[in-house]
């Protein structure tokens, strides 16, 4: 049973260092860009890590669709300068991932291990994960071949043979985007038929440059520098083949980043923060922003644009409760 805890006196908030006016759980881009905007507002954020340290822009090698990078931009050094960023503005930023949660009264309770802070206002950017196949190989070669994201990576591969593999709507969407690149689109299925919508069945299979292999998975990615071939197995007879080709995207779908909020906030069947309005939640004080809700677009760009609007939110909602008349936390 959680106990009750009284009312954080002014007094108390001057001199905890455990305690923010804004809590940010995640620092991808929408998680460093709400911290800017806190910070410029003056509200002395605090951002912990979340589930994948700086975002999925880490293990993304270059990143040329993102404006102000018009040659283009690692993403490692893209996450570097976001969080020189914030930093800049008076954000703090905590390596670890929170624990355990609790938005049932405020302020906000949030834990690393057994370390508690507080917070009058949470901002929740923790983002989704794209699902993998779990192979070494895979691993080794993302970034060099092997790509989750067909948006981000498709005009490397213009005038090459590649794969996609998955049998749902986000297979048939990543490999219909990628007929605008690719010369060849073969789709991997695990079963005997597409799992996903019968329209988008049909625009797959009467595109000219997409065919579908069924009832195979893949083993083992090839290759020296780059991708150069996958291995496959039957998974009706066993048989195995090889298929060569110069990029592999994994299209099995994505994990939102939420099981910190089971029971706390409201989520959708598929496990994504469900959102009032723009960035609010049923909880009022408690923001979203990110991947953690859009499964729609997944973009660097849109993220960050959620984070911004998350932190304006915070902002006027800690207005409009009084909050930000108040000093935050000097002594961190």
């Amino acid at each position: 049973m959680t106990a009750t805890i009284p009312p954080t006196t002014s007094a108390h908030k001057h001199t905890d260092e455990r305690y923010r006016k804004v809590a940010i759980i995640g620092s991808g881009p929408a998680g460093l860009t709400a911290a800017l905007y806190a910070g410029r507002a003056n509200l002395k954020p605090i951002v912990f890590g979340g589930n994948v340290p700086l975002g999925q822009l880490m293990i993304t090698s270059d990143v040329e669709n993102y404006p102000g990078f018009p040659g283009g931009i690692q993403g490692p050094e893209l996450m570097q300068l976001f969080r020189d960023q914030a930093e800049r503005f008076g954000s703090t930023i905590v390596e670890r991932d929170v624990t355990r949660v609790d938005f049932s009264e405020r302020p906000f309770r949030l834990w690393i291990g057994e370390d508690e802070y507080r917070a009058d206002s949470v901002i929740v950017a923790t983002g989704a994960s794209a699902l993998w196949l779990g192979l070494p190989s895979e691993e080794q070669f993302r970034g060099r071949g092997v790509s989750a994201c067909a948006t981000c990576d498709g005009f490397f591969f213009r005038d090459r043979e590649i794969a996609v593999v998955g049998g749902g709507d986000t297979a048939l969407e990543e490999a219909l985007f990628l007929t605008r690149f690719a010369s060849k689109i073969t789709i991997l299925v695990r079963r005997d038929q597409f799992r996903g919508s019968k329209i988008m069945q049909d625009r797959a299979l009467a595109h000219p440059k997409i065919e579908a292999l069924w009832n195979k998975e893949v083993t083992e990615v090839h290759g020296e520098q780059t991708v150069g071939a996958v291995s496959l197995r039957d998974t009706k007879s066993g048989e195995e083949s090889r298929l060569e080709l110069q990029g592999v995207f994994v299209a099995i779908g994505y994990k939102p980043n939420t099981e910190l909020f089971s029971g706390q906030l409201d989520l959708d069947e598929r496990g994504y923060c469900v959102v009032d309005g723009e960035t609010g939640t049923r909880i009022e004080g408690v923001f979203v922003a990110g991947d953690v809700h859009d499964h729609r677009y997944r973009q660097a760009v849109t993220a960050a644009g959620d984070g911004c609007k998350a932190a304006i939110d915070a902002e006027r909602w800690l207005e409009s409760v009084g909050e930000t008349e108040r000093s935050t936390a000097t002594n961190w």
